[in-house]
């Protein structure tokens, strides 16, 4: 016996109801992501269908997905995109999903005036799937630029998405934060986000988070490992005049800025969120 049709709507509000008893935020959202990738729509066309007839062939592939976000899979990895600053990029289980509050880290980054002059050079570390340097190189085109990770995987999806992108002038480094092959006082911006995690507190993450690598969420005992690591070589490694930037945890705030002036940086600044949230510290390294 043939599957009676079902119209797209109906389909949406049976995919929502189901996320929502899975303890998915936003479900109707969701689904409607996920509909528009099986049906290779924009998610906003959907809403100019929702009387059109789907048959199991459609319902099928989408049934998958449905049940595979309502065990905690992010939807991003169902769909293999993230949009970030307006562009999409590739997202997969092989590094650190990016997160909106890092679109500011590249707002603040974009305010810095020498960014814009010829050879100016930035450096991102542990840039993950490389959202973050890419977004620079399109909207800092003179600028050289440099990212790192020590994993191998992310730095194959970062690759993969400057490809994606068109972006042929980024220097990729598999590193532990700062290779020793890049020369110092060379760098105007550094940037990281960093692993800020606590290691004790990794268990009580959301189980869509726990689908991040354990490398790009796992900042040690106080989750700032990697930051009091970096601080020193970032010095080292910055222009007279140039910024560090970081995109930090909750609460972490006063120990950053307490470890970056024991650095000697100046200007040290924790600057919020849309939330409130003291998210970010920039510094500068003294002329």
């Amino acid at each position: 016996m043939a599957t009676a049709m079902m119209s797209l709507l109906e389909v949406l509000k049976g995919a929502s109801e189901f996320l929502g008893k899975q303890g998915v935020e936003s479900p109707r959202l969701n689904a409607e992501h996920l509909l528009a990738h099986v049906l290779g729509l924009k998610r906003m066309d959907l809403y100019l269908q929702f009387d059109r007839p789907l048959g199991e062939t459609e319902r099928a592939p989408l049934r998958v997905l449905i049940r595979r976000r309502g065990t905690g899979i992010p939807l991003q990895h169902l769909l293999g995109t993230v949009e970030f600053c307006g562009r999409m990029f590739k997202s997969d289980a092989r590094a650190l999903i990016p997160r909106p509050e890092t679109e500011q880290l590249v707002e603040r980054a974009l305010t810095y005036t020498n960014l814009g002059s010829k050879n100016s050079s930035i450096l991102d570390v542990a840039t993950g799937s490389g959202v973050l340097p890419l977004t620079m190189a399109l909207e800092r085109p003179d600028a050289m630029i440099s990212a790192t990770d020590i994993s191998p995987e992310a730095l194959t999806l970062a690759r993969e998405n400057a490809v994606l992108l068109g972006v042929d002038r980024i220097i990729f480094h598999e590193a532990d934060l700062i290779p020793e092959t890049l020369s110092q006082n060379s760098f105007d911006l550094i940037t990281a986000n960093l692993p800020y995690i606590p290691s004790a507190e990794i268990s009580t993450l959301s189980r869509e988070v726990q689908h991040d690598p354990l490398l790009a969420l796992d900042g040690g005992a106080d989750g700032l490992d990697l930051v009091h690591r970096l601080a020193p070589l970032a010095y080292e490694h910055l222009t007279p005049g140039g910024h560090l930037l970081l995109e930090i945890g909750i609460d972490q705030s006063d120990e950053v800025t307490t470890c970056l002036a024991w650095h000697n940086y100046r200007d040290i600044t924790a600057l919020p969120d849309y939330q409130g949230i003291l998210r970010f510290i920039e510094a500068m390294k003294g002329k």
